[in-house]
């Protein structure tokens, strides 16, 4: 009986926009090991005979840039664990692809070429990214599969993970081991210019899968990057899987001119305006507000209260707003009788300082929940976004109390979408601000779309 193939799974996953005072540290990591990292990747390694040895994934709600010291323990740790699991097969990496790191350019090529210097030449590794991430030469040169997203906003991670780890145990069980090629595209927007829910992104997208079908391409992938880092790195791009190098490096190209030439269309997937026009919009029916400048998810702080103002100034009344970081909140109304308290910008992510001097207050999940004139506003003791419908039954909220709900965020989650309520995108200021022209830009490649005109570019064959 043949030994069965062994291969690793593990990676470190975030977004960092370097527009954030704050840091990512290791109190905003959470660490995925063991059985439930194999449950996480849920692929059934058991069918194809591969041994799985589970080490560490690192995940973390985007921020500002990662610490450097936690960077390097973190790395230098997990290459312990990469060391003590060899001779290995294969190694499936999780990551993102827009981690920024002081002093370090391009942490996951930093991050990944460690693991091929580690395993060898012979080991197959094989990535998974956000359809958000960047890539680079570095990348490119110490991997053999690369898997990406295909939706945003993203419901396909499992789809995703199972197409990379697919890939990898067929190559460590004997076949053809691939190549990745890839061709960076001049243009760099945003997540929500370029949903693929939504034209031009949907059919691009959904091409994709068409492509896998060629002769000697396995996978195909479009990555629009990271818009809110001033980096070189930072460009979208197409990347392809292939076994035919000719094959791939022609459907890369065809991959890269398509979104090259769709340029001009890419738009936001909802009505959007400042928040004048969107107090203006608001419709007599349940709403729903997204606060594009400081949506957690994207690298935004969480704190800002500017949309909690315009709100109390409006006397609009029947307002969720969901919420605000507030670090220290339940301390400080906890166990008084003070009610009285003073929000926005506590963690430097600038914006006005509001005065909330709540007429109820509740406190549950960590979070403060107030109320004040028609409006509730739930205080959070650390930044998190409220995208799933349990995140307001946890808190015993009932949206269809309600008449509008203002969350941080950018496009809507697939939850709040699935309310099928009119919505509107409010393009505030912040760490991940929607308005391109205001943002600081001395590092990326020129020339840029939209930052800067061209009207061709030469694809990179």
């Amino acid at each position: 009986m043949s030994k069965r193939k062994r291969i690793a799974i593990g990676g470190i996953s975030t977004e960092c926009s370097t527009y954030s005072p704050l840091f990512q540290t290791e109190a905003d990591f959470e660490q995925v090991q063991g059985s439930p990292l194999v449950d996480l990747v849920d692929f059934p390694f058991e069918k194809y005979e591969i041994e799985v040895e589970p080490l560490s994934y690192y995940k973390a709600i985007p921020g500002g840039l990662v610490e450097a010291d936690f960077y390097e323990k973190t790395k230098c740790g997990f290459m312990e664990q990469i060391r003590d699991a060899c001779p290995l097969d294969g190694v499936l990496l999780l990551m993102h692809g827009a981690m920024y790191v002081p002093g370090i350019e391009d942490p996951e090529g930093d991050w990944i070429s460690v693991v091929r210097s580690v395993v060898g030449e012979k080991c197959i590794i094989s990535v998974c990214f956000d359809l958000h991430g960047n890539v680079t030469d570095k990348i490119i040169r110490n991997i053999d599969v690369f898997a990406a997203y295909r939706t945003a906003p993203h419901i396909d991670e499992k789809k995703t993970y199972y197409r990379a780890a697919k890939l990898l145990v067929t190559t460590v069980n004997g076949g053809r081991r691939p190549k990745v090629v890839w061709s960076p595209i001049p243009v760099l927007v945003s997540g929500e210019m370029s949903s693929t829910c939504i034209e031009p992104c949907k059919s691009i997208y959904k091409q994709l899968e068409n492509f896998d079908q060629r002769e000697g391409i396995l996978d195909a992938n479009l990555l629009i990057g990271y818009l809110w880092a001033d980096s070189e790195t930072a460009i979208a791009s197409a990347v392809v899987t292939c076994t035919d190098l000719k094959a791939g490096r022609e459907t890369c190209a065809e991959i890269a001119e398509t979104y090259w030439q769709k340029r001009n269309e890419l738009t936001f997937d909802m009505q959007a305006g400042d928040l004048k026009e969107a107090i203006a919009w608001l419709p007599g029916e349940f709403s729903i507000l997204a606060d594009s400048g400081d949506n957690p998810t994207a690298g935004g702080v969480g704190d800002r209260a500017d949309v909690l103002e315009a709100l109390i100034d409006a006397e609009i009344e029947g307002v969720l707003v969901a919420g605000i970081a507030s670090p220290g909140i339940i301390n400080k109304l906890q166990g008084t009788n003070k009610t009285a308290v003073t929000v926005g910008g506590e963690l430097g992510g600038g914006g006005p300082n509001v005065i909330l001097n709540a007429e109820k207050i509740y406190f549950k999940n960590e979070c403060a929940v107030l109320s004040m004139n028609g409006i509730t506003t739930v205080l959070t003791e650390k930044r998190r976004p409220f995208h799933k419908l349990s995140d307001f039954t946890e808190l015993g909220i009932e949206l269809k109390e309600y008449r509008l709900l203002v969350v941080k965020s950018g496009y809507l989650s697939p939850e709040l979408q699935s309310l099928s309520a009119p919505s509107f995108m409010i393009l505030t200021d912040g760490a991940v601000c929607q308005h391109f022209a205001n943002l600081e830009n001395k590092h990326r490649q020129r020339p840029m779309f939209p930052f800067q005109n061209s009207t061709d570019f030469e694809i990179n064959e």
